[in-house]
């Protein structure tokens, strides 16, 4: 479990294919950056850009991380050289300061609109259809790891959009700076909203 909380930007360093096969997965070499390492272990896991990994070998400055095929296909940003957002898994001596987040991506949303607004930024993202019942105004939602607090929604033909401030605290720590229209994005819906529609899908 995470919180949404990036402990640190650090930098997909090199990424090598784990086979020949045009399905083969692909090896990161990540360069921590800030994210201190003194207590993680082999087995642990580090959320990157919001997908949960885990550590392979570690060096002094940095981890690797094997990614298969499938978490290819169902995330952005884990597949060339960059900037990402680390997180470490959640203690229980820790504060929650973001919410509960899984790891698990649940979509890949679009960037509609990334501007400032005095000394803020606006960002507008199109979620997939598939998210909407999810996504509700004041609610959290995890965007390329980021936990952040949904400012407004509003249903699309071609799926749902919603809007966040982000402080420029946020904007400063962590890759979010990097974004532009039409840029892809890591999105993970929020846990509770999961339990509920899994609860009230069920036949009484």
């Amino acid at each position: 479990m995470f919180t949404g909380i990036v402990a640190a930007v650090g930098k997909i360093a090199s990424v090598q294919p784990l086979g020949d096969i045009a399905d083969a997965g692909v090896r990161l070499e990540i360069d921590a950056g800030g994210l201190p390492l003194e207590d993680v272990a082999l087995g642990d896991s580090i959320a990157l850009n919001g997908a949960c990994m885990t550590v392979t070998a570690k060096t002094a400055s940095g981890f690797s991380v094997d990614v298969s095929r499938e978490s290819l296909d169902c995330t952005v940003g884990l597949d060339a050289v960059g900037p990402v957002n680390l997180e470490k898994a959640l203690t229980l001596a820790e504060r929650l300061g973001g919410h509960l987040v899984s790891g698990h991506v649940d979509g890949i949303g679009a960037v509609q609109k990334f501007e400032p607004i005095g000394e803020s930024w606006e960002l507008v993202v199109l979620a997939p259809r598939e998210l909407a019942k999810y996504l509700a105004y004041k609610g959290s939602v995890v965007v390329n790891g980021v936990s952040l607090t949904v400012n407004w929604v509003e249903d699309v033909a071609d799926g749902c959009r919603f809007s966040i401030n982000l402080i420029p605290h946020t904007i400063e720590v962590t890759t979010l700076r990097h974004l532009a229209v039409g840029r892809r994005v890591n999105l993970e819906i929020d846990l509770i909203a999961r339990y509920v529609e899994r609860m009230l899908s069920l036949p009484k």
